[in-house]
């Protein structure tokens, strides 16, 4: 209750802040968005808590929520904050300039929101299937919620049709999702025609112009430097003299200095790259200005604090051996993820994917170790990339491929996974690739095209050190593609928050394969004939997709284990009946025995000496098949048995497997 409590008073915040929604002049349409589907989530989970669970039993049974709605929680405050840095204007050029390209609303925000509903929906009805005490009514609850999870709703209609609502995904959300963007950017342009209607200054005319222009535009030094605020604070990074943090317009940006022919080409050629970009995990250009006479370029950039490379150096120590809380490395790895399939989807390849090229900075008011994540320094020719100069063995991120020397692997989808893997292992284990190796160079090298790969620690989680090897697979063919790696990471992720005591202990491992599932699921989505490129509203229905096949599959493994079980019990027993009583029916066998002890003759007692032999012999047997059975305790035990009757006189006798056996009892007797 103390989380629900928590995110409902995000809830009551933001409401306090919408009350003046139309003062809100920039991202407005997005911030009611984002206000609006927090709401709706927010209805949507109380509703199916107050449908599934027991108010009363809160305090006992309600704990594996907790995570679930503490992730939640991160996400509303997150999502707060944005909506806070929209209204609140210092300056309304500057944070114009900031903001007006930003699609962190959906593609950040609602992107976690949708991932996190499904997480809170399983968790709910995880609780749902212990609750209450009546016996019945706990097993219509698991009947219904295994109906929901049916092979035959993976299929986008129909379950946008029946879960579109719950899930915030029906179509007027999703049309809300697709064109809030292009009427942010449509206000825009309103409010700066207005501004201009009343007789605007020369450096405001100046700054309609830039935010109204495309954004490969580059425009005359002077309305950069000529801005009366406009103020170096300091270098940054390695590349001191390129980087520097500027103040402009009331706000703080990252600016890259070009001097010179040849740096100043390579920054336009940069431009042209970065200038049709626009995602959360991509660094974002705002504007480029340029002097011809000085042959001077400017690239003004948002500002971030520092790249990974750095920021595992500084938290990381010999005594530590993991650099992040497994959660959070999971996140960093899917924002690198997503950022990269972002990218490739715009036929952009990165090349030089490595910490250095991956900058981060701290969520605000984020007090829980989570980071914001974005590529950089991505598409440029190797001569035109900015050197690490802390890097002392660089090869250790190319792929085999690329390390032979064909150029043209270099640039391409499965070369940046190779590298992504190589970044994915030092987030999990906080030790660079290869450190223990005292091989530099091309001695290095030659390994890595021979097939050496680093080593995980143990004990490491198999899911995530799978996925790293099968990123880092020697043939290019095998590596998995970003968009099926984000889809893991995702659920993975889901798998994280659902059991938050992973890492203490024992580490449980994921039923199921994730690979064998996204392969599933990939075909589910072809035939839903969907379209090339991720849109959001997109990740209920993979979660959906890939939580049914995972049920289906571990079902029907159990069912196949508790089958194989019974006919080797089975086996066992039946064997043991036909030793013990050779070729003749357990009834014919047991008649003749009580008629020949009846008679008490000598045939009888030759009889039951022949009977101590077989019985002998049968346990002989059965302690050789009891040796070759296997150790695993199955599920449920399936016995050769037949009822206890009186028909005809005769008594049939119950056969149990041997070691099974009871003592009879006095009633029995």
């Amino acid at each position: 209750m103390e989380q629900i409590r928590q995110i409902g008073e995000v809830l009551g915040s933001l409401k306090t802040l919408m009350i003046f929604h139309n003062e809100i002049k920039i991202n407005q349409r997005q911030c009611i968005l984002l206000f609006d589907s927090f709401n709706l989530a927010f209805n949507s989970i109380t509703q199916q808590i107050k449908n599934h669970l027991k108010f009363d039993e809160r305090h006992t049974k309600w704990k594996s929520l907790e995570h679930p709605l503490k992730e939640l929680h991160r996400i509303f405050r997150e999502g707060e904050q944005y909506i806070k840095n929209c209204i609140e204007l210092r300056d309304y050029w500057g944070r114009a300039i900031a903001l007006n390209r930003n699609t962190d609303c959906v593609e950040f925000y609602i992107h976690n929101l949708l991932w996190c509903l499904p997480v809170v929906f399983e968790a709910i009805e995880t609780i749902s299937e212990i609750t209450g005490s009546e016996q019945e009514e706990i097993n219509m609850r698991r009947i219904i919620i295994s109906q929901k999870y049916c092979e035959e709703w993976i299929n986008r209609t129909f379950f946008d049709h029946k879960f579109g609502k719950c899930y915030l995904v029906h179509q007027e959300m999703c049309q809300r999702f697709d064109s809030v963007f292009r009427e942010d950017k449509w206000l825009l342009s309103e409010t700066i025609s207005e501004k201009r209607s009343k007789s605007p200054t020369k450096q405001e005319n100046r700054l309609s112009e830039l935010l109204l222009s495309p954004k490969d535009k580059i425009f005359p030094c002077s309305v950069l430097i000529g801005s009366p605020d406009y103020q170096v604070r300091r270098r940054l990074g390695t590349n001191g003299a390129k980087y520097k943090e500027i103040q402009w317009m009331g706000e703080s940006f990252a600016m890259k200095h070009a001097i010179g022919e040849g740096e100043v080409e390579i920054l336009v050629n940069e431009i042209a790259v970065y200038s049709s970009l626009a995602h959360p995990n991509v660094m974002n250009y705002i504007c480029a200005f340029s002097d011809e006479d000085k042959r001077e370029c400017f690239l003004v950039m948002e500002l971030m604090s520092k790249d990974l490379l750095r920021y595992i150096k500084e938290v990381c120590s010999t005594r530590r051996k993991v650099t992040f809380p497994l959660l959070v490395a999971v996140d960093i790895m899917l924002q690198i993820s997503r950022g990269m399939e972002y990218l490739h989807s715009k036929e952009i390849y990165h090349g030089d994917l490595n910490p250095s090229n991956i900058l981060i900075k701290a969520k605000n008011s984020s007090h829980d170790s989570y980071l914001q994540v974005k590529v950089a320094n991505f598409g440029l020719p190797l001569s035109k990339s900015p050197k690490n100069s802390e890097a002392k063995n660089p090869c250790i991120w190319y792929a085999p491929e690329v390390l032979l020397g064909q150029d043209h692997f270099k640039y391409t989808e499965k070369a940046d996974v190779y590298s992504f893997a190589m970044i994915c292992f030092e987030l999990l284990t906080g030790k660079v690739p290869f450190e223990d190796s005292h091989l530099q160079g091309d001695k290095m090298s030659r390994n890595i095209r021979a097939g050496e790969r680093p080593l995980f620690p143990f004990p490491s989680p198999k899911y995530l050190a799978n996925l790293t090897k099968r990123c880092w697979h020697a043939d290019p063919l095998q590596r998995p593609s970003f968009s099926s790696i984000s889809r893991i990471l995702r659920y993975i992720k889901r798998f994280l928050v659902l059991n938050p005591d992973i890492g203490q202990g024992e580490t449980p491992n994921p039923s199921m394969d994730y690979f064998e599932i996204d392969a599933l699921v990939s075909k589910n989505l072809s035939k839903c004939g969907r379209k090339k490129g991720f849109r959001v509203w997109e990740i209920p229905f993979e979660m959906y997709a890939y939580r049914v096949i995972e049920r289906e599959r571990t079902n029907a493994n159990f069912v196949k284990e508790n089958n194989l079980d019974s006919e080797s019990e089975g086996a066992s027993v039946c064997g043991d009946e036909n030793s013990s009583h050779g070729n003749l029916s357990s009834e014919d066998s047991l008649s003749n025995s009580v008629s020949l002890m009846s008679n008490g003759g000598s045939e009888g007692s030759k009889k039951g000496s022949m009977s101590k032999k077989l019985d002998g012999k049968a346990q002989k047997q059965t302690g050789q098949h009891q040796k070759a059975k296997t150790a695993r305790p199955s599920p449920q035990l399936a016995t050769c048995t037949r009822s206890m009757s009186l028909n005809n006189g005769h008594l049939q006798p119950v056969v149990m497997s041997p070691g099974r056996r009871r003592k009879s009892t006095d009633s029995e007797l």
